[in-house]
């Protein structure tokens, strides 16, 4: 729940007679973020695509419309582009008759300023502006000359956040215009393997969906397509125009064989942790509502119903109270009290009460709820294993009292004191809403706006929904100082039921054989600790350049041009080809504390005799029979291990009886098997000498 700066664009792009084919004409950025469409006269969008690909997580998002002019004259033609607002712009281009234009991305100050100085100058530039609840909005505007081509590329990226119980990658459809080739894609690869996977859309039936719509994950991969014919977007059989317009949205969750999951790539790592089935932490909770005129109507009825639904929600564990603030200050009850049958009674009874009247006095409200919170923990009022949360509700800037922002977010930082969050909701667009954002951040919090819509009641009930369950506190994700660099926020109030927490860094050295994690909490009953041993030891499977890494905690098979390979967690790696030959790698643990403790891996062969004579090797040199003669057993330098004589490719040798350990059926301790051992490195017995077998890499 930290923050997040969104980078604006910035274009400058100015097109010559010469090279765009009509008079000179600079882009015109409308200024804002919705899949791309714009029907004009003569203007053919024939092809949009938007191509996701998810790993990790990490969505890498490309957005593709194409477009032709087919007026007799030169036609402006708009692209528009509504994009999460968590997310962030990496590329730009248009291509005009095969010329490309890019874009330069810039953080969000750089780019107030370059767009200011570049329309003094008369030349093309924008910034993105928001856009409804989720959504940014980005839009471009370009002259395009009679029967030219143009194409419109924008990608962005995004961390998926984990709410509820599910990753949500939300996607905004509004073509305006039926389009020949539309279609959306995405391709999902979680190294935990995919647990569920689902798709729909606001736009259109079930029914409809389903012919239009597939998808289908198995293990790691999971893919979902979304192609409707020309057909099937037209709002009725003999309408011209589309009914593609509203929300797609693509959810899904990953296996958890425990509460983390640890992943290294290039010298980097990530540390994902959800644990689950924990017992929910009380909480304490104060709500601090506006009630100024300015609520007075839709948005205090609103208000209202959602109070009361969350008093629906409240456990009886819970302690609450309700601060009302307007001109001046009110309470409910003079101090916390449990979530009691009769106390929920009497608070729904409160509620329904709730008037608006008078002025905005926020200071004064938040600081009376702070204060309640820090007194109830301080008289031994509310469990001693609870977490508070402060919970504030406004439509406007302070008008009453204190006033000046600067000085409210002082006196809240120093009365919370860093302990306990403050979640701010604001309330419509009348408001400062950067203020209560900062507050929120500030105070280990956050701030939702609430739009003023039909909904606003379910909205925040759906804000309440994500905070209800807290199942940790003072979690606290520990690494060793000495293998890790560059570490992004580590320590978090709260851990709430159906999220995720997710931590990144740089490896100190990219070589290092395993590193451990430690996850530290306060849970309902006691203090929590989960351990990850994280190994950079990894499997890595080649396609041509394209490579699939796996590490040993994956069990996987894959499958291709005749070649399987399946891995088992922990064990071994078996690959099968051709005629049924079998190899296997086995993994070697060595006890942990055995002096000069390394693991190693065992190469066998299953299938020996499948093996064309021709094989060679190391180990194929032997996987066919050849003779040899054992004579002259007499006793050796050890008593234990008598020597003998061996008679082999025209070779006498001294050879030493022994016993080695054969792993194909019992990896862990293996099964002793009677051996002659070859000295001097095997000279004699293998073709050539043992140096002719070592090579500096496999590939």
């Amino acid at each position: 729940m930290a923050s997040t700066w969104w980078p604006c664009l910035v274009l400058a792009l100015l097109f010559s007679e010469a090279a765009s084919g009509f008079s000179r004409s600079p882009l015109r950025l409308l200024g804002k973020r919705s899949l791309p469409g714009g029907a004009a006269d003569g203007i053919e969008v024939y092809s949009t695509k938007i191509s996701c690909k998810v790993t990790s997580r990490f969505a890498h998002n490309v957005v593709t419309t194409k477009a032709v002019n087919n007026a007799d004259k030169a036609k402006e033609i708009s692209f528009d582009v509504e994009l999460p607002k968590t997310a962030f712009i990496t590329n730009f281009t248009l291509t005009i008759d095969g010329v490309t234009y890019p874009g330069n991305v810039k953080e969000k100050e750089v780019a107030k300023k370059q767009y200011e100085k570049a329309v003094s100058q008369g030349k093309t530039a924008g910034l993105v502006k928001a856009s409804g609840r989720k959504l940014e909005k980005f839009t471009v505007s370009v002259n395009v000359a009679a029967g030219s081509n143009v194409t419109f590329e924008l990608t962005y990226e995004e961390l998926l956040k984990r709410h509820q119980g599910k990753y949500e990658m939300f996607l905004k459809v509004q073509p305006k215009q039926l389009i020949k080739h539309f279609e959306i894609e995405a391709h999902i690869f979680e190294p935990q393997g995919i647990s569920t996977l689902d798709a729909e859309a606001s736009f259109i039936t079930n029914d409809l969906l389903g012919s239009a719509l597939t998808k289908s994950f198995s293990g790691k991969k999971g893919h979902v397509s979304f192609k409707p014919s020309l057909d099937q977007q037209r709002s009725c059989p003999t309408c011209s125009d589309s009914l593609l317009n509203g929300d797609f949205t693509i959810t899904y969750d990953v296996n958890r064989e425990s509460p983390a999951n640890v992943q290294v790539v290039n010298g980097y790592f990530v540390h994902f942790f959800a644990p689950q089935g924990l017992p929910v932490v009380p909480k304490n909770v104060v709500f601090v509502i506006d009630v100024s005129g300015s609520m007075a109507g839709r948005k205090i009825q609103q208000t209202r119903d959602a109070l009361l639904k969350i008093l629906d929600d409240v456990k009886e564990t819970d302690h609450l109270n309700f601060i009302l603030f307007s001109g001046g200050v009110t309470t409910w009850k003079d101090q916390l009290v449990q979530a009691t049958p009769e106390n929920l009674q009497e608070a729904r009874t409160f509620v329904k009460n709730i008037r608006d009247d008078g002025m905005t006095n926020l200071n004064d409200g938040l600081l009376r709820g702070i204060h309640m919170l820090n007194k109830a923990r301080e008289e031994n009022l509310v469990p001693e294993r609870s977490t508070s949360i402060v919970i504030m509700l406004t439509d406007g800037d302070a008008n009453a009292g204190e006033s000046n922002p600067e000085r409210i977010q002082e006196n809240v930082r120093n009365a919370i004191k860093g302990k306990f969050p403050l979640y701010n909701l604001g309330f419509g667009n009348n408001l400062n809403f950067n203020f209560l954002e900062t507050m929120g951040l500030e105070n280990h919090g956050f701030a939702r706006r609430i739009y003023e819509d039909s909904d606003a009641d379910l909205q925040l009930q759906g804000f309440y929904d994500e905070v209800a369950n807290p199942l940790l506190t003072d979690v606290e994700m520990e690494y060793p100082q000495n293998a890790i660099l560059d570490l992004t926020q580590n320590s978090y109030q709260h851990f709430y039921d159906g999220s995720e927490i997710v931590v990144a860094g740089r490896l100190a050295d990219e070589n290092i054989n395993s590193f451990k994690a430690d996850v530290k909490g306060q849970g309902a009953f006691n203090d929590l600790t989960f351990t990850e041993e994280v190994t950079t030891e990894k499997i890595t499977l080649w396609n041509g350049d394209e490579p699939s890494t796996f590490s040993w905690l994956d069990t996987a098979t894959v499958t291709q041009d005749g070649i399987s390979v399946t891995i088992n967690r922990k064990k071994n790696m078996v690959i099968s080809f051709g005629d049924g030959v079998t190899f296997v790698v086995v993994l070697h643990q060595v006890w942990k504390k055995f002096p000069g403790h390394y693991d190693f891996l065992g190469f066998y062969v299953v299938d020996s005799h499948r093996m064309s004579a021709q094989t060679h090797g190391l180990l194929g040199q032997f996987f066919h029979p050849f003779d040899f003669k054992v004579s002259d057993i007499h006793p050796g330098s050890d008593p234990t291990k008598p020597d003998a004589t061996m008679v082999v490719k025209n070779h006498r040798l001294t050879v030493t009886r022994g016993s080695q350990k054969d792993y194909r059926k019992d990896a862990s301790v293996g099964m002793k098997v009677a051996c002659w051992f070859v000295h001097n490195n095997g000279e004699g017995l293998i073709d050539g000498i043992h140096t002719d077998y070592i090579v500096p890499n496999l590939f």
